[in-house]
């Protein structure tokens, strides 16, 4: 009896203790997955009970041209803000900040008093304003460094470059496509919880910063940018036009090297600007590119084999009549080459041509140029532009000479590039590197083909009839540089009246698109002029900056005149008859500190004389002015003459003279 109790008394003992080990060990794994496994997932469950993370502005990489110089920077700003619990004397603090930070009393009282740990005060201060509160010590106010998009040269490569929002992240441009390669990581104060979770205080210190992102090279010239957003701007002006773009490709890659819009914007302050005047109209807008397309529809004709150079068509003296339609030409000709058809720009001609071609050889050309479908650049929102599947009754003639369909002004340059180069399609594009915040190369873009498009022969052919444009006689005379072989189009295209959706009696577009030199082509440009008052004609409206655009990025480029010229005459003051110039062959750099030199109203002519076209150039950039440039060489002669105000003295220019 006595051994079965003792017995049983070590089962339950055996029992009970089997019973604790096991509970022993539950708890002790329960503690080990708590304490090791989850650790660190705990300890950022704990931290988010009792603190709570305030975040700064991430900082952006910079965007730059292809020479280094910044287009868009991230700068760091303090921005203050309150702890509430802190101040005593709100209203005090309030009438102190009130004047300094140009916020009403009664609105900063309001901010200061509420229930809260934390609040911003103002973001982004200037550093003397910053200072100054700095120095007073006032409780309860704090500041942090966070990062501000700035774009230096302001409306230079606006619509390129793009802007940022309070973010800050891209709404526009290269700010937009490139948002997640630009932007940096975000930094963060801390605030301090009670079991409660209310807020007890503001850590004085950024627990992290902000990190840049990475930066991006363009393509972009800004030189070359700003060449041709003066002379766009002259163009439009002139005319009184709506508005205006104007391309500049790099002809053998698809590089390009500027891009213009007018009227532009400033992105440091793009709120103040309507949507239309951000957009850039370059890739999101189409139109009908009028006479310029003729030069595509005889590239493809020529091509096939359909036409010879020296075939001979009626252009009927200005009026031809088919299935009860007619079409015309500014000037009546009988008979005319395929030279000829370019060169006096033949509606009639060009439909003929394209008769002869057919729909199907026509149509698939000119997809093959890249027409109705994206050049795939490397900016938002490009338009597609309209080549039509299925062509009706008199679409054939009518596309042949550039109606009834619409395209951009990028694919209109790049199709242009694939003559000037011999044939071949490049893709265009903005970004040529990508570089981490150390400088070093992540991303290197290259230039890329996309397709042959027409022989090389054939390339030729067509670019010696494009010559003829700028020759005497020809359509686009305004457009010929000294010293150059220039080949380019003229157009001039009705637009579709939006309200009737028929073509306006009044409205016009003006277009010239051209390359250079056309013996050995470097530059591709377009010069587009929407709705142009008075005289209308691409040739007219269009051309003049064409050549602007041409002779002062050649001469900036160290491009050197190959093609007898004769004397330059001396220019006149209407500048109807103005010689034309040669651009500079040899281009200095600029020595720092030549500015002081110069008088510091913007409108008060500056001493040119001994100055390079460079050099000229670049204070015409800082001061913004605007001045014709003749001949090249250093600047020998000027009007009006060092200290004279500019405005209200008739036409402004400078006279170059090359060095003995």
């Amino acid at each position: 009896m006595i051994e079965e109790r003792e017995k049983w008394a070590r089962v339950r003992i055996i029992m009970i203790g089997t019973v604790f080990g096991l509970l022993f060990l539950i708890v002790a794994g329960r503690a080990f997955y708590l304490q090791i496994l989850q650790h660190e997932n705990l300890v950022k469950k704990a931290d988010k009970q009792h603190q709570h993370r305030v975040e700064l502005t991430p900082a952006r990489g910079s965007i730059l041209d292809r020479n280094g110089t910044t287009l868009a920077e991230s700068i760091h700003m303090d921005s203050c803000y309150a702890e509430p619990r802190r101040i005593k004397d709100v209203d005090g603090t309030a009438g102190v900040l009130a004047p300094i930070l140009g916020i009403p009393k009664g609105e900063l009282v309001s901010r200061l008093s509420v229930s809260k740990s934390f609040t911003w005060v103002q973001r982004w201060l200037a550093p003397e304003v910053a200072t100054r509160i700095k120095n007073m010590k006032l409780p309860g106010i704090g500041f942090a460094p966070e990062s501000k998009r700035f774009y230096p040269n302001m409306e230079i490569a606006a619509h390129v470059v793009g802007f940022t929002g309070r973010d800050p992240n891209g709404l526009e441009g290269i700010e937009l496509k490139y948002d997640s390669t630009i932007l940096g990581n975000t930094g963060y104060m801390i605030t301090e919880r009670d079991a409660l979770g209310r807020n007890i205080e503001v850590k004085s210190t950024v627990i992290k910063d902000s990190s840049p992102g990475k930066s991006v090279i363009l393509t972009l010239d800004k030189t070359i940018q700003f060449i041709a957003e003066k002379e766009l701007a002259k163009a439009v002006t002139d005319s009184n036009a709506k508005g205006g773009m104007a391309v500049v490709m790099e002809s053998d890659t698809g590089k390009i090297l500027a891009m213009a819009n007018y009227p532009t914007f400033n992105p440091n302050a793009y709120s103040r600007y309507s949507l239309a005047q951000l957009r850039n109209h370059v890739v999101t807008d189409s139109f009908e590119p009028g006479s310029t397309f003729k030069v595509f529809t005889i590239a493809a004709a020529l091509d096939t084999n359909t036409i010879r150079p020296t075939d001979v068509y009626n252009c009927e003296n200005g009026v031809y009549r088919f299935s009860g339609r007619t079409i015309h030409d500014d000037h009546p000709h009988s008979r005319l080459n395929i030279s000829e058809i370019i060169k006096y720009s033949s509606n009639i001609g060009s439909a003929k041509i394209g008769f002869k071609m057919g729909e199907g050889k026509l149509s698939s050309y000119l997809r093959n140029f890249g027409f109705g479908t994206r050049t795939g650049i490397d900016l938002p929102g490009e338009s597609p532009g309209n080549l039509k599947k299925h062509w009706y009754g008199i679409d054939l003639a009518t596309i042949s000479f550039g109606q009834g369909l619409s395209l951009s002004t990028i694919q209109l340059v790049t199709a242009i590039s694939a003559i000037a180069n011999g044939g071949t399609l490049m893709k265009p594009y903005l970004v040529e590197q990508i570089l981490d915040d150390n400088g070093t190369v992540v991303q290197k873009f290259e230039p890329q083909a996309v397709r042959r498009v027409i022989s090389a022969d054939t390339a030729q052919k067509v670019t010696k009839m494009m010559e003829t444009v700028t020759a005497d006689g020809g359509t686009g005379t305004k457009a010929a540089l000294d010293g150059f072989l220039v080949a380019g189009k003229t157009g001039t295209a009705q637009k579709v009246d939006s309200v009737t959706r028929a073509y306006s009696p009044s409205k016009r577009i003006g277009s010239f698109v051209g390359f250079v030199p056309a013996d050995r082509p470097k530059l591709t440009i377009a010069v587009i002029i929407d709705e142009p008052q008075g005289v209308k004609y691409g040739g007219i409206v269009a051309a003049p900056a064409f050549k602007g655009i041409a002779q002062n990025s050649l001469a900036y480029m160290k491009i050197q005149p190959n093609v007898a010229v004769a004397p330059a005459k001396h220019p006149v003051a209407n500048g109807a008859n103005s010689a034309r110039s040669v651009p500079e062959p040899a281009v200095e750099t600029v020595a720092e500190g030549d500015e002081e030199e110069m008088p510091p109203e913007g409108e008060v002519m500056p001493n040119f004389r001994g100055m390079s076209m460079r050099r000229v150039l670049q204070v015409m950039e800082k001061r913004g002015i605007n001045i014709r440039l003749l001949g090249s060489g250093r600047a020998t002669e000027q009007s009006p003459p060092p200290g004279q105000k500019i405005r209200g003295v008739g036409e402004v220019w400078i006279k170059f003279t090359p060095s003995a």
